[in-house]
């Protein structure tokens, strides 16, 4: 994980350093003494976790908490006022840590920051999945995916290069497939948004494909694509 340190105070700078740098879990990046260097740093680079002081001067840990945006990185507090810890958790902090700061304490704090980090791996959207086509298992990449047709108990997947026939079921395989890319505009058709080219009555194109459109997914297909008025 690339990570910051943020303290004002030099002698726990130099006792952070010094643990961060023994932790195969962890990369430091910069580290900084006050908020508004870190906020520099986390323009330019991708930080992963901060260990955070509360009181600083300029600008104070809950005070920086506040400017994060976006994805942000997880946080792990640290400071001699454990009256800080509920509002700390507010922000929703991975951990936090009270002066004086001992080797367990932040191995332990490393250790669930890491877990953390597993899981939100562990929850984004894969962008591959193998199919097995004539006894081969194929990779296919989904965003190369334009058109997935029901057949009986196959589906074919249709994508840039090639068509593939598959043992499977619609609900299967849409449940595979990234929800803000693909749309189910009929019982036995699913679509990739961006891949519609136009859309005329009932039915839209992708290319020279003619799909159509089921009067109970018109609604939900108009909801999903960008219409300037």
């Amino acid at each position: 994980m690339n990570c910051i340190i943020v303290d004002d105070d030099d002698q726990i700078r130099f006792l952070m350093e010094t643990l961060v740098k023994e932790s195969d879990a962890l990369h430091l990046v910069k580290s900084c003494s006050t908020a508004l260097e870190a906020s520099n740093i986390l323009l330019k680079e991708k930080i992963d976790l901060i260990f955070l002081d509360v009181m600083m001067p300029g600008m104070s840990g809950m005070e920086f908490l506040k400017t994060l945006e976006g994805e942000k990185p997880l946080v792990i507090m640290i400071t001699a006022n454990k009256e800080f810890a509920a509002e700390a958790f507010d922000f929703e902090v991975c951990d936090f840590i009270v002066k004086p700061i001992t080797h367990s304490r932040f191995l332990r704090a490393v250790s669930k920051a890491k877990k953390l980090t597993g899981d939100k791996e562990n929850e984004k959207p894969k962008d591959t999945f193998f199919v097995k086509f004539n006894s081969i298992l194929v990779k296919i990449n989904m965003e190369d995916i334009f058109l997935i047709e029901a057949l009986a108990d196959y589906i074919a997947v249709h994508t840039l290069k090639q068509k593939y026939i598959v043992h499977s079921t619609m609900k299967d395989v849409l449940n595979k497939l990234p929800k803000n890319d693909y749309i189910r505009v009929h019982n036995s058709y699913i679509v990739r948004v961006d891949k519609i080219s136009s859309i005329e009555g009932n039915n839209l194109y992708i290319g020279k494909q003619t799909v159509p459109i089921s009067r109970a997914k018109q609604k939900d297909l108009m909801n999903r694509i960008e219409l300037l008025n």
